[in-house]
């Protein structure tokens, strides 16, 4: 539905979007038919929509005969949601995706696609949570605040590089897909989003090892200006993290946003023995 469509229907419902949850609509028909057509979706596929609103993806997801469940925060769009398209499989799930059982929704080894307008409040978090899973998403194409996307896909050395940059690049192949201007939403957010696609690496880390590196990479970043290893020898033991560091040929007086993903990744395989790691 267009703009004038939608703020009819809110009118009607007595729905105000929320600044709180992050609720830009997606209003251009165009645009949303075309990230149908890039995730290329097949009917067996498994598909969860975080933050549907009021269906303007929903719709075209579930006519391609994927299996589809989407997590809606709002309550009155919730029940908007489950009378609209109560004739549908769509399983609809009332809830904050911060939360909700997400391994639970397909079965905890089962894949699936994570295909979302995700909200600007939550898109961050969400898009963290998805890699510490069993069974993480194959396939992430989400759109996000320009300055978040180009957080998750920043280089080393990139202003924008960070702890998120460096997990999300050990677990995902990361492309930005094309930029969305604030035009095609309502009400009309005050920055570009961007579409990514997030692909699952097969040489990802281990659990243990992710699990290792996110607990190095927050410690790196906790403050960028000052040298990575005194900040990281608070959960690795000195000595073995220092010579870690010399095996790899980094330099102990190097600051993290000079490491690359897999100068990380490296790291934290070398201090799987450490007592502290």
């Amino acid at each position: 539905m267009n703009k004038k469509q939608l703020a009819a229907l809110m009118e009607s419902l007595g729905v105000a979007p929320s600044k709180k949850l992050g609720q830009n609509f997606l209003v251009d028909q165009n645009f949303v038919e075309s990230i149908v057509r890039d995730a290329k979706i097949k009917p067996d596929d498994r598909i969860l929509e975080v933050g549907p609103g009021f269906g303007a993806l929903t719709g075209l997801l579930l006519d391609t005969g994927a299996q589809v469940a989407a997590i809606e925060f709002d309550r009155k769009l919730a029940a908007w949601l489950r009378e609209r398209y109560k004739t549908t499989s769509l399983n609809l799930i009332e809830g904050d995706a911060c939360k909700v059982n997400i391994p639970a929704i397909f079965g905890e080894d089962t894949p699936f696609r994570l295909i979302s307008n995700l909200p600007y409040s939550a898109g961050t978090v969400i898009v963290a949570n998805m890699l510490t899973l069993k069974t993480p998403p194959t396939e992430m194409l989400v759109m996000l605040q320009k300055e978040v996307g180009m957080r998750l896909a920043a280089a080393a050395g990139e202003e924008e590089y960070g702890a998120l940059s460096v997990r999300v690049q050990n677990m995902y192949q990361v492309k930005c897909v094309r930029i969305a201007p604030p035009d095609l939403f309502f009400p009309r957010p005050e920055v570009d989003s961007v579409i990514l696609r997030l692909t699952l690496r097969s040489d990802r880390p281990d659990p243990m090892v992710f699990k290792r590196l996110t607990t190095l990479v927050k410690l790196s970043f906790a403050h960028r200006r000052k040298k990575m290893f005194k900040q990281a020898a608070a959960a690795f033991e000195a000595e073995k993290l220092g010579a870690a560091m010399d095996r790899l040929g980094i330099s102990r007086d190097i600051r993290a946003e000079k490491v690359t993903p897999e100068q990380f990744r490296a790291l934290a395989e070398l201090l799987e023995d450490s007592p502290h790691g």
